[in-house]
């Protein structure tokens, strides 16, 4: 066992409109954890950063959690007396990937703490598993864009190309929306015809991404099988879509369940998308902040 390790893992943002709980991609805001053994038996964790208003217990936490997972997993103890201590600049439950990031950042820091046998398609398995959104927890351990498909043998994670003319652009409100009640506001089943429409819209996505081709972006992002019945969560989303389309954008959608919003431009208009976003918000009374990123993040690291 080490004295201690460092895991750094990148927030990420999934479905990206037609890519519905199968596509996923790390963005560079990071969640950073140490962890280490220190003298007594309890649990110790230390929040800050966007993680400092948290009340959860530390054995409720997902980074606990994730930790005694791996360890389950590869028939170890949990060490007594594990101290955590996290800073992350992933804004929470905003629809950007931060319970995923804790997850597979707790499973990592035990890998490397304990030394465990566990590579990290086992690792994208066990958090998907304990998270339940692989989408988010593929591009955190692999980085980059990702196409996970739950498949009877377990995931596949196929690289998806995103063209380097590309760039995303964040706008983050100033409200939060729980995933559970994202997934409580979707119907039980759809039309037919609306399956038919989605499958052709996530092919027009993933297709739209590798050849910033701006008709097929433009129909990828404008979902028929979540973002319709999400929209009423979140205040403002037409009217900060419309003004990232106004501004330039490709489209813009949900960033996983919200209220995030994301926007698909050409790398040289990311101000003026995020700039137009963030206005409309403020005519709703609602505060927000952009951000985007020009490529990809990479997948978990270890010092």
């Amino acid at each position: 066992m080490r004295a201690s390790v460092t895991v750094r893992v990148a927030g990420s943002t999934s479905n990206l409109g037609a890519g519905f709980d199968c596509v996923g991609v790390a963005i560079g805001r990071w969640l950073r954890v140490t962890a280490r053994t220190a003298p007594g038996k309890s649990i110790a964790l230390e929040r800050s950063g966007t993680l400092s208003t948290l009340e959860t217990a530390p054995e409720a936490d997902l980074l606990y959690r994730g930790f005694a997972a791996a360890c389950r997993k590869t028939g170890r103890e949990v060490p007594l007396g594990l101290a955590l201590a996290a800073h992350s600049d992933i804004p929470v439950a905003r629809g950007l990937g931060s319970s995923a990031a804790a997850t597979v950042a707790g499973a990592a820091a035990a890998v490397a703490l304990l030394e465990l046998k566990l590579d990290a398609p086992a690792l994208a398995e066990l958090a998907s598993e304990l998270e339940g959104h692989p989408d988010n927890v593929a591009p955190a351990v692999f980085g980059g864009a990702n196409l996970v498909l739950r498949e009877p043998g377990g995931l596949v994670v196929t690289p998806l190309p995103i063209h380097p003319s590309l760039a995303l652009v964040f706008a983050v409100p100033d409200f939060t929306v729980e995933t559970k009640r994202a997934r409580a506001a979707l119907p039980a089943t759809l039309p037919h015809a609306d399956a038919v429409r989605a499958a052709a819209k996530s092919a027009a996505l993933v297709h739209g991404l590798a050849h910033a081709d701006a008709r097929l972006l433009a129909a990828g992002l404008d979902d028929v099988l979540h973002v319709p019945f999400r929209r009423a969560l979140v205040p403002g989303y037409d009217e900060v879509t419309s003004a990232a389309r106004q501004a330039g954008a490709y489209g813009a959608t949900l960033s996983g369940s919200g209220p995030t919003v994301v926007a698909v431009v050409a790398a040289d208009g990311v101000r003026a998308v995020g700039d137009a976003m963030v206005r409309a918000w403020r005519a709703r009374g609602i505060v927000a902040q952009a951000f985007h990123a020009d490529r990809p993040a990479g997948g978990y690291e270890t010092d």
